[in-house]
Order: C-alpha cells, then structure tokens, then sequence
C-alpha cells in the first residue's frame, strides 16, 4: 500500500469513500434496498416469491494478493468473488456489505479501491448497503446477498446419473499469470497483459447462472481449480464424473505451454471464476443457445458416472482416450488450500 496518509477519521473515511457513491447508486436504481448505508442495520424488502442467496468471501493480504496489489483491481475482484458465488446457484444480485480493515487510511489507496469496487457494483446493480472499517492488517471482507425465485436455486447436491458436465469460458489463465509474476513462466508483455486482467479482475457469471434455472442440475463457481471444485459437486451428490482432458477448454495464451502446463494449470490452477455444472444431455440445445445469446463458450467436458466405491472418483481420459493412472491423475485433481 502506497505510504501516503491523511487524518481520515472512519466515519469521513465511509462518507468521503463509500456512503456517497452507495448512495448515488440507491437514487438512480433502489431495487430491493429500502435503507442502506446510515443506520445500525440495511434493510431490505423480500419479495414473498423469493429466497434469499447470501454469501461471504475473504481476501488477506499476503494470502490471496500481493501486498502492493493494484488497490483498483483489488476493490473490482473483492466484489467479484461474491458476485461468482451468486452465479453458481442463479441468483441476482441484491446489494452487499463491506468489513475492510486498512494499515492505514491512505486516500489514495482508498480512492482507487473504492473506485474498482463501485465500477462492478454499479456493472451488475449490486449497492453497497452497509459494513464496518477498523485499523489493522489489510483484510478485505464482503457478504453478498441475492435473490433467487422459491426452489429454483442450483445446487451442488442435485447433479444426476449421466448428466454432461459443462464448464464456461476458458480455465488456466489466472494460474498462468500467477506463475508469470512470480517469474515461474516468461511471457511476452503482450501475454501477460490478456491473461493478467482473468486474474485479478475476473467476470462473474451473473446472466449464465440466470439462464441455467431449471435446465442446469448442479452447479458452482470455480475458485480453488476445475477439478477440486468439481469434487464438491460429486460429494454432495454422491456420483463419481469421467473428464475428457482434451476437452478442458484453455485460451490460446495458455495453449501456448507444454501440455502438462496447459494440462495441470486448466484442471487445478484456481482463480478462474468461470461456472462448472451439470445437465441432463437432453438439454445441449439449450445450452448452446444460451452459449450463443451471452457470446460466452460453453464447452462440455464429461460425464456424471454412478459412484462405485465410498468416496466420489474422477476418471481423467487422456487425447489417446485411455485412462490417467493415479500419479498422474493425482496432480491434477490437487486445488487450493487456503490452510496448505
């Protein structure tokens, strides 16, 4: 963080940073919010037709940014991450909450993170309503809440027996630039300009998730790798999955390494924020017109198998069609820990 301070004091600090613009937000489009910013608590009006999608998402300094990240692409990817969870059950966004503990309070940093983080609220109508600053180390903590109409939210637990299993966009690029300015891989500047944005201000699904109500079976956003996450679906549904490795779909940035690169970095690099979820196959066509509508590849890379033994299997086919040996399965399905 940059080293110039000011004696903000954090009630000027929410009102010059976050309490105006919320409220500019509230003026042109209130949506769902009757109070938000000014009071111990937001309030917000619940449609009876309604559920209610509420999710939280942490980002530590250190842990999952560099300490002189760009305080921009900071503010856009702390909202985004909790936008993308939203995605994955097809709820619309509603408003959210910000807990920021700050080293400092620094205007300078605060202007450029307040300004990437209003620049995707204000994209998906997504206010802020409320939260909390303190002094401390930097520590950035948002709670998204969204709605979603009664029984049509799009769980990890629903996936069925032969379903095909999706992915969106492409997978990889947020672990390549990772591995990029970590000077692990050289890429040319031009490289790593494309793939640098994947990483630190990803898009979330919003409108995918959307569409998928009632034609998707499963579903979750891919934030610790492809296949790890994908784990999660097969546990809480019960069913083990057979990947088609050729088939994972990567940029051409990414297609420019080894294989085993492509391969390793596409199956469990993490950071994509891309949608994985399962349908039944009699629902392609209409996954390709929604892939057409939204301009957003949607590309088919498995199946949802019956689960043979007591824990779910993945079975990872290679370009040859035979199956990975567990060595070589095992450093594909590894994802990210965040007590590893």
């Amino acid at each position: 963080m940059q080293s110039q301070t000011s004696s903000l004091g954090e009630f000027d600090l929410i009102q010059r940073f976050f309490k105006t613009q919320s409220e500019l937000m509230l003026a042109s489009n209130p949506g769902s919010v009757k109070m938000g910013i000014g009071d111990d608590c937001a309030l917000l009006t619940i449609d009876p037709t309604e559920e209610i999608a509420i999710t939280s998402d942490m980002l530590v300094s250190g842990r999952h940014f560099f300490q002189d990240a760009n305080p921009e692409w900071l503010g856009w990817k702390a909202l985004a991450v909790n936008l993308s969870d939203l995605a994955a059950m097809g709820a619309r966004p509603m408003g959210f909450t910000l807990a920021l503990a700050l080293p400092e309070a620094n205007s300078v940093w605060l202007e450029a993170f307040s300004k990437g983080l209003f620049a995707i609220a204000n994209q998906f109508a997504c206010p802020l309503i409320g939260g909390d600053t303190t002094a401390g180390p930097l520590n950035i903590c948002i709670t998204a809440f969204g709605s979603i109409p009664k029984d049509k939210a799009i769980r990890r637990s629903g996936a069925l027996e032969s379903d095909d299993i999706w992915v969106s966009g492409a997978v990889g690029d947020a672990r390549l630039a990772l591995a990029a300015l970590r000077h692990e891989i050289e890429l040319e500047k031009d490289d790593l300009e494309i793939i640098e944005a994947r990483m630190h201000q990803p898009t979330p699904r919003i409108d995918l998730g959307i569409a998928l109500r009632g034609i998707a079976n499963s579903a979750l956003d891919i934030s610790d790798g492809l296949l790890g996450d994908l784990r999660h679906i097969l546990k809480q549904s019960g069913k083990d999955a057979e990947i088609y490795l050729e088939r994972i779909p990567k940029s051409a940035t990414l297609r420019k390494q080894s294989p085993t690169i492509q391969n390793q970095y596409a199956a469990n690099g993490g950071d994509d924020y891309e949608l994985c979820f399962t349908a039944a196959s009699g629902a392609r066509d209409a996954i390709t017109k929604i892939s057409g509508d939204l301009n957003l590849p949607l590309t088919q890379i498995g199946t949802v198998k019956s689960m043979q033994h007591s824990a779910p299997e993945i079975r990872i086919i290679d370009n040859d069609g035979k199956e990975l040996n567990s060595q070589q399965a095992d450093l594909l399905l590894k994802s990210f820990d965040h007590f590893a």
